[in-house]
């Protein structure tokens, strides 16, 4: 009996205590700063096909450049100020991604380069690997079947 009021007091002291997020504000951020990455991307696609690289080629480089870009600012401390302020709109596009792999690198590489960075790299990308790996070749199985 006494345990349940604990849990009802505190619970009460969590919800008073915990900030409200403003979620029109944190949608809005991040709907436009995931676009503002994109943009930025098609900008260098576009700035690729100018320069007369072909099609095939300038969506080889522009990944390349994107995923430079994300590990240098992370690399940096930007694209950690960029998360703050994004959220989840940071976290989408391939930036994001090289983003969660340098920062375990970044952190453990006082571990070493094998213990530490070699072992940790992935523990932030290595899921999202590998259930996207799963699902594409899941998905790609039905596709086969479905138009077999």
């Amino acid at each position: 009996m006494k345990e349940n009021k604990l849990k009802k007091k505190f619970q009460q002291l969590y919800e008073q205590e915990t900030p409200k997020p403003n979620l029109i504000k944190n949608c809005f951020r991040a709907f436009w700063t995931g676009g503002l990455i994109c943009t930025i991307g098609q900008a260098i696609y576009n700035v690729l096909l100018r320069f007369g690289i072909s099609v095939e080629q300038a969506k080889v480089y522009l990944p390349i450049i994107m995923i430079f870009i994300g590990a240098s600012l992370t690399g940096i401390g930007v694209y950690d100020k960029i998360g703050d302020y994004a959220g989840a709109g940071s976290v989408v596009p391939i930036t994001g991604f090289a983003n969660s792999v340098v920062s375990p690198a970044i952190e453990f590489k006082k571990e070493g380069y094998v213990l530490g960075v070699g072992a940790k790299i992935f523990t932030i990308a290595g899921p999202v690997l590998a259930y996207g790996t799963t699902a594409s070749v899941i998905l790609g199985l039905l596709y086969y079947f479905i138009r077999w």
